[in-house]
């Protein structure tokens, strides 16, 4: 089912409301239905879910349009990344969740955490590109083009830091630009795998992404790319030796 949603025409509507954003409350949604009887007949009820018509687009110079790259991106690339270790091998055994609820409080990330028992987590989604107008440096340092990103800190989590700094190892070892972000008031499922399991090692590595909670979003495809050759790079490092260091939570461990 498909519907539109409206807004006041601008000839009748105050010139003092005229630069204020539609409140979600006000929002409606029209089905090209004539009475309630007629919506009911449709199949709609109260408390139905919405989604935003937004198609995928390739757009000019490499960057890709389409709905929710936060956290959608995040998903493609374990997608390529596990196609990629199943022909080269790695020395881990690998679990894999595509969460849910993760801006209504990580319940999906922390139910996974509770089941995998995880020895070291990578969160990977959409990260806040700055390079947009209405942000400034000082809100995210993220831009399209630049590679992939790790966070440094968030509102949430913070990121291990011997994991980190294999992380910036590893995208040097293989000449991947690495963004290095930091965005107040940010939350993502590392925060609950860091959490899990008496403690355990984690990061949070982003693709940039610009318009992350409008309908549509962009991303740059070298991005994405570079993140998927960081994944796998990555997870082919950590052998056993490597997770028991990061997992070395002792004074003057290094």
């Amino acid at each position: 089912m498909q519907a539109v949603t409206t807004i006041r025409d601008v000839h009748v509507t105050p010139q003092e409301e005229r630069a204020r954003p539609v409140t979600r409350g006000n929002i409606y949604l029209d089905v090209g239905a004539r009475t309630a009887a007629e919506v009911a007949a449709l199949g709609i009820s109260p408390g139905d879910p919405v989604v935003p018509d937004a198609p995928f687009v390739a757009l000019p110079g490499g960057r890709l349009l389409g709905k929710a790259w936060d956290d959608r991106v995040g998903i493609a690339v374990v997608i390529e990344a596990l196609r990629r270790l199943k022909q080269e091998g790695h020395p881990n055994q690998i679990f894999v969740a595509a969460t849910v609820q993760e801006e209504t409080g990580l319940r999906g990330a922390e139910t996974a955490a509770d089941v995998i028992k995880a020895d070291i987590g990578i969160a990977i989604e959409g990260g806040v590109a700055g390079d947009q107008p209405g942000l400034n440096p000082d809100e995210t340092q993220a831009v399209l083009g630049g590679g992939p990103g790790i966070f440094l800190y968030d509102s949430s989590a913070q990121p291990n830091r011997k994991l980190s700094a294999l992380v910036s190892e590893t995208a040097a070892a293989i000449k991947v630009p690495l963004q290095r972000d930091l965005v107040q008031g940010y939350g993502d499922d590392s925060a609950a795998i860091q959490k899990s399991n008496g403690g355990v090692p984690t990061v949070n590595l982003v693709v940039p992404a610009r318009y992350t909670h409008a309908h549509n979003g962009i991303i740059d495809r070298a991005d994405f790319d570079g993140m998927v050759d960081l994944v796998v790079a990555l997870i082919k490092r950590l052998d056993a030796a490597t997770v028991a260091r990061l997992r070395d939570f002792s004074p003057g461990s290094r």
